[in-house]
């Protein structure tokens, strides 16, 4: 029984840590665009507008994409990401969220059936 649980808290973990490693990314990425985007800089080289320009032109140039369009494909890129990140923990929490959707219908199916009660003995 032992080895159960220590499996099931091991993939419990990795699941945290692979939530974590896609998270924090994402919010570095999307709080340096935000800042430097409107040259919210608080001192910092790295979060000035010229900074933002330039990374944008340096990846432009290496896809040979227009850095206008960079934003938006980032912005597709985790959207992409996310889905695939949302679709994985679905499917390894399927059992969990199936039971309590049953339960959740259930309790709304005797919750329909008081209503109806209470609506019978209305004066």
């Amino acid at each position: 029984m032992e080895c159960v649980v220590t499996a099931c808290e091991q993939g419990n973990n990795r699941m945290k840590w692979f939530l974590i490693l896609w998270i924090v990314p994402v919010c570095l990425l999307g709080a340096w665009y935000g800042l430097s985007y409107y040259d919210m800089h608080f001192g910092i080289f790295m979060l000035t507008r010229q900074v933002h320009d330039l990374v944008f032109q340096i990846y432009g140039n290496i896809l040979g994409v227009p850095p206008e369009d960079l934003p938006r494909m980032v912005f597709k890129a985790v959207a992409v990401d996310s889905l695939i990140v949302l679709g994985i923990v679905l499917f390894r929490y399927r059992k969990g969220l199936i039971k309590w959707a049953r339960a959740r219908r259930a309790s709304q199916d005797d919750l329909s059936v008081d209503a109806e009660e209470s609506l019978s003995r209305a004066p």
